[in-house]
């Protein structure tokens, strides 16, 4: 049995899709594609599907991705790709289809971009001026407070128009993830920033070696 990994992108309206969403978009579309997905056993069989450190409501990534099982013995990637594509909803790009090298287990890290307007230059100046910048993160267990500093000592930015594009780079691993929102909601309580001016974008997920993730 081959384990394949479809990479896709996620933007526009597609960011509203929640994880719950994207599987049931996932299991219609490869039911009509009709490739050679394997099936669960049991009373209720169904496509196994497992998606790779799924973003927040409202982020959009250039690096998404998903696996499924088949018992075809070498199967050909490229036709898959091309069979998923024509189903996707608006937002939603294949990308290519591969077998699976890395298991999701071995995530570390994540590059992000946020787009901010031009107006949120004080505040990011003030995190950098700032010895410390709290922020709450809710988990299974409750609630906690943690030190952006600590992870990020320092933003950059670059200008392009009337917008700020800030590249960041957080832990994305299992029992150790850290969600943007928290820096962008930081950043928002400094300045009069309004959520709809701010953009989120996944750019890659990484290996612990830096290397990026297939």
């Amino acid at each position: 049995m081959t384990t394949v990994r479809i990479f896709f992108e996620k933007q526009g309206e597609a960011a509203y899709i929640s994880l719950l969403d994207l599987q049931r978009v996932f299991h219609r579309v490869l039911k009509r594609s009709g490739l050679p997905v394997w099936y669960t056993q049991g009373f209720n069989p169904h496509i196994y599907l497992a998606f790779c450190s799924p973003l927040s409501l409202g982020q959009e990534s250039l690096c998404e991705s998903c696996e499924v099982k088949t018992e075809a013995d070498a199967p050909d990637c490229a036709a898959w790709a091309a069979a998923l594509r024509p189903y996707m909803p608006r937002g939603i790009t294949v990308l290519s289809a591969a077998p699976a090298v890395h298991r999701m287990g071995e995530i570390s890290a994540a590059d992000y971009r946020l787009t901010l307007p031009a107006a949120a230059l004080p505040a990011l100046e003030a995190y950098n001026a700032a010895p410390a910048a709290p922020v709450t993160k809710k988990t299974k267990r409750g609630e906690k407070t943690i030190d952006l500093k600590e992870i990020l000592p320092r933003l950059g930015w670059q200008r392009a128009g009337d917008s700020l594009a800030v590249p960041v780079r957080l832990p994305c691993a299992e029992g150790a993830n850290l969600n943007p929102a928290l820096l962008l909601g930081w950043l928002q309580q400094q300045g009069d920033i309004a959520p709809w001016q701010c953009r989120i974008l996944r750019t890659a997920l990484l290996l612990p070696d830096g290397t990026e993730f297939c």
